[in-house]
């Protein structure tokens, strides 16, 4: 036994719940989340339309997380969590003193950037949106081809301070997953969504028209009421720190982890900046192309996230900090195992919903979108953009599984080379949109780039990981995903099925909006119970859990 004489009680290890009930927790939380989150965009674009205004709203909103990635978001993510799990290990105060000094460096980052992000509003979003930065909003309007860089900046200058909050919530979230603690996080944005409800209702209520005039009553609503969900988002994680025994108190001085985090962090901040690069030339080319696009295009890629919201990220953020430690002890099998398993049930999740969206994609912009300011043939248009990209969705779940391999073996280096494979593969692709297709199809071609983008990252991360770990148990992966594939394309052939027998019996009798929503209910029930069905039948190991634990059959 140790005595009171024998030096400090090591620091009890945070507790490691198993990956299935930590994941499913989470994946509770972002399910939430994800709906409140459909009924936030729902009613902006209820609100706004697929217009020029939503196409400023939305790249003024984008600017605050953007800025907020190149300075800690990617940090946070890929280097602060595993740096942050050592500290508890090593560490006799369980790594307070590094928490403390880490937070109080972060905050005083975040100040100051924002302060100097506020002062280049104009030049951010002119870079994203083109025009003059500092004139008026010159041939935009709700009827032409070009966006309103006045009006975005005007939003800016309301919705930049984000930066401070997207910052500090995820650097809160990252101290609680450290520890652990994955269910405050998680549950934190169902806030900034329900207050976003709520602001988005005043809004509807208000008379008139917004314009870029910053005592404008409508701008200062929806701005700074945007705003203020992102700060309830963050400060509704300081009971939870509390009770998880960190003191948000300044501690200035410098850590030696610190300066080991600044190496890794250049190069996630390259890796942010090439993405950027990419995501320059998209907007870009959505602007010129057609009014709403950027909307459109957004709101796609938003819709397209939500089951890697609901089931990837869950998986992620449980696998990582398992497999920090897994790599900090040099144990490279165990990591092997991780990634396989996260590729796995990666498959499981998400093939199938790429299938239904695939097929049903036109049906759910309809339903979710013909609302207040956009119409059918605007919410067609995105649904069908949802559709043409779904084949990205497991490529886009296995490339960021890939790259928290990497970083959990603190390798930053080779996640920014893969970024800059995929950016290379994508911008020609965006260029030729606009040439190749009519401008109210350069969307779907915006979206169908964005997705073969990660096709190639999968590919090329797969390669890497093959070199730098050796074989990665890619057997029982492929015959998953083969397994999967073959329930998927079953259940999406019987939607299909339904949804012709649907349309064709029923076009011009009911709405158009009924139509999609009875279309959805019908076809796509059918196409989930047959792609169960089939998953049950071909035997996937994955699914045992499920089985298991269904209603009327008791476990010995």
């Amino acid at each position: 036994m140790t005595g009171p004489t024998s030096g400090p009680t090591p620091p009890r290890a945070p507790r490691r719940p198993s990956l299935l009930r930590a994941s499913g927790s989470m994946a509770v939380a972002s399910l939430v989340s994800r709906v409140t989150g459909f009924a936030r965009q729902i009613t902006l674009v209820a609100a706004l339309g697929l217009t020029v205004v939503n196409d400023s709203y939305t790249v003024a909103n984008t600017l605050p997380n953007i800025i907020y990635e190149l300075l800690l978001g990617g940090v946070l993510s890929s280097v602060m969590v595993p740096l942050l799990v050592r500290a508890q290990t090593e560490d006799a105060d369980g790594g307070e003193e590094y928490i403390r000094k880490l937070l109080t460096v972060a905050t005083a980052v975040l100040v100051a950037a924002t302060a100097l992000a506020m002062l280049a509003a104009p030049l951010l979003t002119a870079l994203y949106l083109g025009g003059d930065p500092f004139g008026g909003a010159g041939d935009a309007g709700g009827a032409e081809s070009r966006a309103d860089p006045a009006l975005a900046t005007a939003f800016a200058l309301l919705l930049l301070p984000e930066i401070v909050f997207y910052g500090l919530g995820a650097l809160f979230g990252a101290i609680l997953n450290a520890k652990g603690l994955f269910g405050p996080f998680a549950w934190a944005p169902v806030l900034n969504n329900v207050v976003m409800l709520a602001v988005l209702g005043v809004y509807l209520l208000m008379p008139g028209e917004v314009s870029s005039d910053l005592s404008d009553p409508k701008l200062l609503v929806l701005g700074l009421g945007t705003t203020l969900g992102i700060v309830v988002q963050a400060l509704v994680l300081l009971p939870a720190l509390r009770r998880a025994e960190v003191r948000y108190k300044p501690r200035w001085g410098w850590d030696a982890r610190l300066g080991e985090a600044g190496g890794m962090a250049l190069w996630v901040t390259a890796y942010v900046l090439v993405g950027q690069a990419g995501y320059v030339v998209t907007t870009r080319v959505a602007a010129a192309a057609n009014p709403g696009s950027v909307a459109t295009y957004t709101n796609a890629w938003l819709l397209l996230q939500v089951p890697y919201g609901v089931l990837g990220v869950s998986l992620l953020t449980a696998l990582l900090p398992r497999m920090s430690r897994s790599a900090a002890a040099g144990r490279v099998a165990e990591v092997v195992s991780d990634l396989s398993l996260g590729a796995r049930y990666s498959c499981v999740a998400l093939i199938p919903v790429s299938a239904l969206i695939t097929v049903f994609g036109g049906s759910i912009g309809v339903a979710l979108f013909s609302l207040g300011r956009s119409n059918p043939e605007e919410a067609a248009r995105l649904g069908l953009t949802l559709a043409v990209s779904a084949f990205g969705l497991l490529p886009f779940a296995l490339v960021m599984l890939q790259l928290r391999v990497f970083y959990a073996m603190k390798d930053a280096r080779t996640p920014t080379v893969i970024q800059l494979f995929m950016v290379a593969v994508k911008v020609p692709m965006l260029l030729a949109c606009p040439v190749l297709l009519a401008p109210e199809r350069v969307v779907l071609g915006l979206a169908v780039a964005n997705s073969a983008s990660f096709v190639v990252g999968a590919v090329v991360g797969q390669l890497w990981l093959r070199h730098r770990l050796g074989p990665l148990g890619g057997r029982p992966v492929l015959v998953t995903m083969a397994k999967t594939t073959v329930a998927a394309a079953t259940g999406a052939l019987a939607g299909l099925g339904v949804l012709v027998v649907l349309r064709d019996g029923l076009a011009g009798q009911v709405a158009p909006v009924a139509l999609a929503w009875l279309v959805l209910a019908a076809g796509g029930m059918t196409g989930l119970l047959v792609t169960v069905a089939g998953m049950r039948l071909l035997r996937l190991p994955e699914m045992a859990a499920v089985w298991a634990r269904r209603p009327g059959r008791r476990r010995c």
